[in-house]
């Protein structure tokens, strides 16, 4: 049977779980915190506590080997090795607790770690870069890994398997919800206003206003807190693209009582660039995005 390892690279956590062979059994597996297993046994707390030291990670038994983490240096990257044979390498990395599955949901994985039977340990790397992709599927005989679409995006969905390797499933587009419109916008049932592109209304006035801007004005919404009001009634919000605030961040304002959008964002420029042209927005709404975006740095 091959057994792999689903590791994370981009700071979240290292995650082992099971790849079905010839023959199904559960396997012991690493998983992050946010495990949907449904009834998983917790394995022990000691384990727990050992492994989830930031510096001086003890190593994780594997298929005859060890799992390790070292830092060479103080603040630099983190190396995530087999027996001594280097895998991967992360400013943050870091094991979980240890659970007993069968067939669960895992995190999303960026680096997979198997060993065949009688063959050598071996890895690949798995290319999504987002954050807050879906948890990866696990099914009899390969892994399946779902991106997570911003509003004008489309991408792969991919799955691997040990013997056919990395491979393309199908595309996924985002689709707002079809048959939504002005009347059922609110922001109150947001977590974040780019939750606002669900709704058909606005997201194909966005695509009209945006074009191939989308995604990106998407991104530069994705770090923000909740939406404010004007005395209009206009909402609206700022935020920034992850890792970058102050450096790119970008401004959205809904008026659902009169079916109109407005998008601007803030580079290292003397002004924002706006959707549409700032010199049409109302001065209460051109206010709030001077507020909200302020001075470049």
């Amino acid at each position: 049977m091959t057994r792999s390892l689903l590791a994370g690279a981009w700071a979240l956590a290292w995650t082992l779980m099971p790849v079905a062979g010839a023959h199904a059994q559960t396997d012991t597996v690493l998983v992050p915190a946010d495990d949907a297993s449904g009834g998983a046994a917790d394995l022990g707390a000691s384990s727990n506590a050992a492994l989830a030291e930031d510096d001086g990670q003890a190593p994780v038994p594997f298929e005859n080997g060890q799992l390790t983490i070292t830092q060479q240096e103080d603040y630099g990257e983190k190396v995530l090795a087999y027996d001594g044979k280097q895998l991967a390498r992360n400013y943050d990395v870091f094991f979980d607790r240890i659970v007993e599955v069968g067939g669960n949901q895992c995190c999303p994985a960026k680096v997979i770690v198997w060993k065949p039977e009688g063959g050598t340990i071996q890895t690949t790397t798995v290319e999504q870069d987002e954050c807050g992709a879906p948890p990866a599927a696990l099914s009899d005989g390969a892994i399946y890994f779902v991106p997570n679409l911003l509003p004008g995006e489309s991408k792969p969905a991919l799955q691997w398997s040990p013997t056919g390797g990395l491979s393309t499933s199908g595309n996924l587009a985002y689709m707002p919800e079809p048959g939504t419109g002005w009347k059922d916008v609110d922001p109150a049932k947001y977590d974040s206003i780019v939750d606002a592109f669900h709704n058909e209304a606005v997201y194909r006035q966005a695509a009209s206003l945006l074009g191939k801007e989308m995604p990106d004005m998407a991104t530069s919404l994705l770090v923000g807190g909740g939406t404010e009001k004007t005395t209009s009634g206009v909402f609206h919000a700022s935020g920034c693209i992850p890792h970058d605030c102050g450096g790119d961040d970008g401004f959205m304002a809904i008026d659902p009582a009169n079916h109109k959008l407005y998008f601007a964002r803030r580079g290292d420029k003397p002004e924002p660039d706006a959707w549409p042209a700032v010199n049409t927005w109302p001065a209460e709404v051109r206010e709030a995005m001077d507020k909200a975006l302020g001075s470049p740095n």
